[in-house]
């Protein structure tokens, strides 16, 4: 039976349909029954609020299905996009293991599905299963690196061209390949976009402007498809 937002809620994860290659889908049998008497799965709408920036961190998320936004802002209200979570990713992972509050903000980008599992019980579990630990170092090696590449992109790359033409590659690595190029669904809007690249809607508009100009992309709504890929590859140096 369907749940909120056409999501199948499973409280089961040795029996989840969603189970693959995600953090705690990869635990030995006992280590996902205990998780199963410990998490608590919810569906979110789109623009859900996990947790904010500086908030005292009450556990780790599991996205089990879905997208969302990882940003930081200042005090001024300017605000950076990190990244995009994808499902089988934990949030709030460091900040539950240090006990300190939540570096960045999560927010999600459209309906998801999520298991949120409480710090103390966690942290139970991690003892109780110490198999674990090679997976939650993996989990943050990862999201580690990731942030040092979002660093890359932004103070590294010389133009807005370059960071916008790097972004929409990035977005087409699992984009539908057709005749007519690499068709990937955008999921940020133009201000999201300026967010991400560290620059202003005005400059996305008008970038994303040049490049239909050039024929390396079409925009169709929030479709892309990436016509010239080489041609749009020879704007990335870093």
């Amino acid at each position: 039976m369907k749940g909120p937002y056409g999501f199948e809620l499973s409280d089961n994860c040795q029996n989840c349909k969603l189970r693959g290659n995600g953090f705690f889908c990869q635990l030995p049998q006992a280590a996902l029954k205990d998780l199963d008497a410990i998490k608590f799965t919810s569906a979110y709408p789109a623009g859900a609020f996990l947790f904010i920036e500086k908030q005292t961190a009450r556990g780790v998320y599991l996205l089990c299905e879905g997208e969302v936004k990882l940003s930081i802002s200042s005090s001024e209200g300017k605000k950076l996009i990190l990244r995009i979570a994808k499902a089988g990713e934990v949030l709030g992972l460091l900040s539950a293991l240090a006990g300190t509050p939540h570096e960045l903000t999560a927010e999600t980008l459209r309906p998801c599905q999520v298991a949120f599992i409480p710090r103390d019980g966690f942290l139970r579990l991690l003892a109780k299963h110490p198999e674990a630990y090679p997976i939650v170092a993996s989990q943050l090696g990862t999201q580690y690196q990731l942030a040092c590449e979002q660093l890359r992109n932004l103070g590294l790359t010389a133009s807005a061209p370059e960071k916008l033409a790097k972004l929409l590659l990035d977005f087409s690595v699992t984009g539908q390949q057709t005749k007519e190029g690499t068709r990937v669904k955008l999921p940020l809007t133009h201000e999201e976009i300026a967010e991400f690249i560290g620059t202003t809607r005005e400059t996305v508009t008008r970038t994303l402007s040049e490049f239909r100009s050039q024929h390396l992309v079409e925009l169709r709504g929030s479709t892309l498809v990436i016509e010239d890929r080489k041609a749009l590859e020879e704007f990335v140096t870093v």
